[in-house]
């Protein structure tokens, strides 16, 4: 999986109430309607800016908070490709392989800035920044959770195969 965007960058400790705000998050179950409102409370015009395929790239412990799936959600439903970040709450985490987001830990995101082009190789483990003729390697997802992925998610995946399959 190859992916390419530009990058909107973000701190360390982006928390899910900062990703999508309670006062929508208990609103809606619209998953499209959320996705207008993410990030609204770090960046008021963040998703007017975004394109499809986009990129969050954020510092250390992106996702922590609340483990509900609705700030995996808007996120995917915004557009990001993925997010890019030194590390991740784990709820967060899973929450966003289950959805079918692709999440990379990258320890050098202060190499990344915002506007700056990226492209992602899931399975070879990369992060190319092409404003700045940078390579890095990336911690590789495991096969397991690039098949999940692939096919969109968990739920589509367990649908595909009828139940989970590894290989």
């Amino acid at each position: 999986m190859k992916l390419k965007g530009r990058a909107h960058k973000f701190g360390d400790d982006i928390n899910t109430d900062l990703i999508i705000s309670g006062r929508y998050k208990f609103r809606t179950l619209n998953d499209r309607e959320l996705a207008r409102h993410v990030m609204e409370d770090l960046d008021p015009e963040f998703y007017k800016r975004i394109t499809r395929g986009d990129f969050i790239v954020a510092g250390k412990n992106f996702g922590c908070g609340s483990s509900r799936e609705q700030a995996p959600l808007a996120i995917k439903y915004a557009g990001i490709s993925a997010v890019i970040a030194k590390s991740f709450a784990r709820i967060f985490f899973r929450n966003s392989i289950n959805i079918g987001l692709p999440v990379i830990e990258c320890k050098e995101t202060d190499k990344i800035d915002s506007n700056d082009e990226l492209e992602v190789d899931l399975e070879r483990g990369l992060v190319i920044n092409r404003d700045k003729n940078l390579e890095m390697k990336v911690k590789p997802l495991p096969g397991f959770m690039l098949k999940i992925l692939k096919d969109g998610g968990l739920v589509p995946h367990f649908r595909k195969y009828h139940g989970f399959k590894l290989d």
